[in-house]
Formats: C-alpha cells, structure tokens, sequence
C-alpha cells in the first residue's frame, strides 16, 4: 500500500495546480498565440452596459454580441468605423455577430438607452 501514497500525491498536485473561475462570464484564457487573425470574441449586452469596452480585437475578428438572461431589449447601433456594419435590429435575448472586421477602431451604442458617445455605447479596436 505505501506504492500508492506517492501516486495520490502527484494527483492532488495536479488538481490543485487546475484553478478554477469565479467570473460569471467564464474563466480567462491563456495567453493567446497572437497573429492570425480570424478568431472571435464576446461582448456581452446587459442592463444599460456593454462588457467589455473598449474591447480589442485582431484583424478579421468577427465579435458577438450575447445578450445577458434578464435583459430588457437592446440593440447595437453603429456609429463609425472603416466599415459599417449591419445593426443588430432590437433583441432582448440571442447573439448578434458581425463580419469579419477591418482595422479601425468603431463606435457602436443602444439606440434605445444612448447615443453616440454617451449612455450606452462602447468601442472596438480592430489591429
């Protein structure tokens, strides 16, 4: 039985060294690998507030938007960048994903709770 002892060690080492997230959003990820292009991210749409921004993105990023359970409607309008992006139209639940982006920073906002610039908007940084 002593032959075990050394293996249940390395085990709980192994367990312990995995961590896990408190984040209501899900855990961070490693470290990415950088370059490529072409991956994705998520912003998600609460109450009055898009989380994260600024957000930044690599070139080709295509961003989704996830409205939170809960929410009341919301919508992401666009205000600027180098291209312009369809609106998302008025949701209170589901996802909304643009293109592929272009480098540039753009500007979006909720028609129904801000304006450009001001209550509910945010920004992405495309490079």
């Amino acid at each position: 039985m002593r032959w075990q002892l050394p293996g249940l060690a390395v085990a709980v080492v192994l367990l312990a060294s995995c961590g896990s997230s408190t984040s209501p959003y899900g855990g961070g990820g490693g470290g990415g690998g950088g370059g490529g292009g072409g991956h994705s991210t998520t912003i998600t749409v609460g109450n009055n507030f898009f989380s994260p921004t600024p957000d930044t993105v690599a070139v080709a990023a295509m961003v989704n938007f996830t409205w939170a359970a809960g929410a009341v409607t919301h919508n992401v309008t666009w205000d600027s960048g180098p291209t312009t992006p369809s609106n998302s139209g008025d949701k209170n639940s589901g996802t909304y994903t643009t293109p592929a982006l272009s480098a540039g920073t753009y500007a979006y906002h909720c028609s129904i709770h801000g304006a450009p610039g001001s209550g509910m908007h945010g920004s992405i940084v495309v490079h």
